[in-house]
């Protein structure tokens, strides 16, 4: 174990370490995130990979429930369809209100991974032994694939704010934040391009511009906040990636929209009773 694991992480391996041992059917446990880069405080979510037997896999995952309820008092638990990863059963356990991911995984396939885990247990160094045949492979953000949606997805939000639809434009550009500004800098910073995760720390200067891209509902707001997204892209993107038909149609879109906008705001403050109209 980790000596800086906290109390709560630490009794619930102690717990569940020996009773995912009495199954025969599971080879061994490893530990990620960040028990792995020895970063765990008590606000950290325990990331667990159960290995299993090949031919015992379909009936582990239909019993992942129970076997999940076996380790500690289970609050509840979901699959993980919306992260992509099926084989994840996101726990919520008392009485610390402990939050644990269990990824079941046959054996072979842990050689797929974007870390390199932390073997808690194993039998007979399998699970060793098949981490050995894999690399961990950190997904990267490719800047192609973001370069050909971005502008579409300036105009996009730039129209929600032209029709008065700002919390659509505010979601909007917390999906700009998740997908594509955050993960560009904290690849600058040479962190892992987990979205906006843990980037006040990676990479505080780019992080607090990041402040500048998160709206009020309010029109201008969210122009601002658009336009301060687009600046800060610009600035991330490699500089081989020059301006396109598509930035200037977007950008152009934008011009108009804030032209509007402006010229809405100067009449209802010339007129409050046309607010809304």
């Amino acid at each position: 174990m980790l000596p800086s694991l906290p109390p709560a992480h630490r009794a619930f391996l102690d717990r569940a370490l020996p009773i995912l041992r009495e199954d025969l059917r599971i080879v061994g446990v490893a530990a990620g995130g960040s028990y792995a880069s020895d970063s765990m405080d008590e606000h950290s979510d325990l990331d667990l990979v159960i290995a299993v037997e090949p031919a015992h896999v379909t009936t582990v995952t239909a019993e992942r429930a129970d076997i999940a309820a076996a380790l500690a008092p289970l609050l509840a638990a979901f699959t993980g369809e919306h992260v992509g990863e099926p084989r994840l059963l996101i726990c919520l356990y008392a009485p610390q209100t402990l939050h644990v991911d269990l990824k079941f995984v046959a054996l072979p396939d842990v050689r797929e991974r974007v870390e390199d885990p932390v073997v808690l247990w194993e039998r007979d160094g399998r699970l060793t032994a098949a981490l050995a045949t894999g690399t961990a492979a950190y997904p990267e953000p490719d800047p192609q694939w973001i370069e050909d949606r971005f502008w579409i997805w300036v105009h996009y939000s730039s129209a929600k704010i032209a029709r008065g639809e700002l919390f659509e434009a505010m979601d909007f550009l917390a999906f700009l934040r998740m997908v594509v500004l955050g993960p560009l800098i904290l690849r600058r910073a040479g962190a892992h391009t987990q979205g906006v995760r843990r980037i006040e720390k990676a990479a505080p200067a780019l992080a607090e511009r990041l402040c500048a891209t998160v709206a009020q509902h309010d029109a201008s707001s969210c122009l601002h906040a658009l336009d301060a997204a687009v600046g800060l892209y610009r600035e991330l993107r490699p500089p081989a990636m020059t301006s396109s038909a598509a930035e200037d149609a977007a950008l152009e879109h934008l011009s108009v929209t804030r032209r509007m906008i402006h010229a809405r705001t100067r009449q209802e403050r010339q007129d409050p009773r046309s607010h809304g109209n």
